[in-house]
């Protein structure tokens, strides 16, 4: 979403006009689901898709002739024998687009609406947010058509910029972010949200980290890789937007800036580099922290990190051994275990199905 807005920016920054389709609600099987979008040029170019087929032919059509117009729709789609997917099959579902032509009437970057210039701001801060896209008939245009209207809010429910019609009425139904609930529509208002971006800390570069970090990249985390070793620590190993920290890990680590959206991953290349970096991780506020290993060397560590004055709270709270249980054998499978497990972190609200008995300190056994 991130590449198709600053695609949208960077067109109307040039003056060049295009026809932003969003897709609002869904309903039964379709191709794509509420928030997928896509840019049309005048040239019927495209960036982004809402699917393919007839559907997306349809959606380029209708704007196309909204650019000529100048004029927002609301199109709705029933999947049906007229809209099938690219291979013939039938969905049965429904699909409502807002097609939203954007002319700019000169270039530079008072081309570019308020709105846009904030949702590309609130996406690359991090913190998240929510769209509010109002398409049904309450704001109307005089023919009578549905006048979509966005309202963009940061991540506390604040009002930043409104697109289209607005109504100072208006009072959106907000879910909390942390709830990572997914697209959502309530009276004829879709809700999109926009999800804090979390940060994965990587010590260790190693096998595991490297296959880690690059399935973590295409699961919308911000990563960071820290060891010691520059040669596993290099920028042909972790190539793109990772961040490599070469380094002893105990000068480096508590100087990392943990958050409250950081997560913590131990895959170092040893018993006493996983203690020293679980030392310096475990009682940050992070979101997750998680080391692997076996649960003899992991309770080893518990106890010696008690020893040393570690809360045992803290430490039952690690996710280790790290990595729901797929019977994985092979490093691909153990770095696919590792990202499960992060994923269901992150979108189930701290839970984690399928995970295995996590490792008690032997303190708090004694306790239990």
């Amino acid at each position: 979403m991130l590449e198709l807005l600053e695609a949208l920016c960077e067109s109307l920054r040039g003056g060049r006009p295009l026809v932003y389709c969003r897709l609002v609600e869904t309903r039964g099987s379709t191709p794509q689901k509420a928030g997928a979008a896509m840019l049309v040029y005048e040239d019927a170019s495209q960036v982004g898709t809402l699917g393919g087929g007839c559907v997306e032919a349809e959606v380029k059509r209708r704007a196309l002739a909204s650019l000529r117009r100048k004029l927002p729709e609301v199109a709705r789609f029933d999947l049906d024998h007229d809209y099938g997917w690219d291979d013939g099959l039938i969905c049965g579902g429904r699909m409502q687009v807002v097609i939203d032509p954007l002319v700019p009437e000169e270039a530079g970057e008072a081309s570019l609406p308020d709105y846009f210039r904030q949702l590309h701001a609130l996406m690359t801060q991090g913190q998240g947010g929510c769209e509010a896209i109002a398409f049904g008939v309450e704001a109307a245009a005089s023919d009578g058509a549905a006048q979509p209207v966005a309202y963009l809010y940061d991540h506390e429910g604040s009002l930043l910029a409104t697109h289209g019609p607005a109504r100072d009425d208006f009072v959106p139904r907000l879910t909390a972010l942390h709830e990572r609930r997914r697209p959502y529509v309530e009276e004829d208002v879709s809700y999109l949200p926009i999800y804090p971006r979390y940060r994965l800390l990587i010590v260790g570069a190693g096998h595991v980290g490297k296959q880690v970090a690059e399935l973590a990249v295409d699961l919308d985390f911000d990563v960071s890789v820290v060891d010691d070793r520059e040669t596993l620590a290099s920028a042909e190993r972790f190539p793109g937007g990772i961040e490599r920290l070469v380094g002893p890990v105990g000068e480096l680590l508590p100087e990392f800036h943990v958050t409250p959206q950081t997560y913590c991953l131990i895959v170092t290349r040893g018993h006493s580099h996983d203690q020293e970096a679980l030392y310096h991780l475990v009682d940050r506020g992070a979101a997750y922290v998680g080391m692997i290993g076996s649960r003899r060397k992991i309770r080893l560590i518990f106890d010696a990190l008690a020893a040393e004055g570690i809360a045992v709270e803290k430490l039952a709270a690690v996710h280790a051994p790290v990595g729901i249980d797929i019977g994985s054998q092979t490093v691909p499978e153990i770095a696919v275990s590792i990202a499960a497990e992060l994923i269901a972190h992150r979108n189930c609200a701290g839970d984690v199905p399928g995970r295995p008995t996590a490792v008690e300190p032997s303190a708090a056994r004694a306790t239990s």
